[in-house]
């Protein structure tokens, strides 16, 4: 597995910072979302499903069943590395969140809403976890971020492994 991840995944597993999916619903609820993770509430006309995510693209993403055999809820993540195999099962994202109040965490972004990303309000984005998500486990894809974004949460990314060693 680990020959097929970029240096900065590497980097963000050798500190302990890729988590499973279902950590990032404990740390931000769905019902305090502003789509209540409903897929009508997100889904528009140009939402589809892809054979292949690229990074900075926008994606609702579900997980199938909890341990415990709950069944999981839906949220909106920004894809920021994938593997490099040609067609690839894992995807790493940072999620994203309409807890604007959560900006005074300085990992956390502002990513305003525009034409490009779809999102319906301005968000942040939380960017010292980086969350596995499996090709399965995305319903279909929002929108985008330019690559300038991807690269400025990547720079937060390792400015919070700074802080915090």
């Amino acid at each position: 597995m680990q020959e097929n991840l970029s240096e900065f995944l590497k980097i963000a597993y050798k500190y302990g910072k890729v988590k499973d999916l279902e950590e990032a619903f404990e740390d931000f609820p769905v019902e305090e979302e502003w789509h209540k993770g409903k897929v009508e509430n997100v889904i528009k006309e140009d939402s589809k499903k892809y054979e292949a995510y690229d990074i900075g693209d926008i994606v609702f993403v579900s997980v199938y069943v909890y341990p415990d055999g709950r069944v999981g809820n839906n949220h909106l993540f920004v894809i920021i590395d994938k593997d490099n195999t040609a067609i690839p099962i894992e995807y790493f994202g940072m999620i994203l969140s309409s807890q604007i109040d959560k900006l005074k965490f300085s990992s956390n972004k502002l990513l305003k809403k525009d034409a490009i990303n779809n999102l319906n309000k301005d968000s942040i984005v939380k960017t010292d976890i980086i969350y596995r998500l499996y090709d399965k486990q995305i319903l279909f894809k929002i929108g985008k971020i330019d690559k300038d974004k991807v690269d400025e949460y990547k720079k937060s990314f390792y400015d919070s492994l700074k802080d915090n060693n």
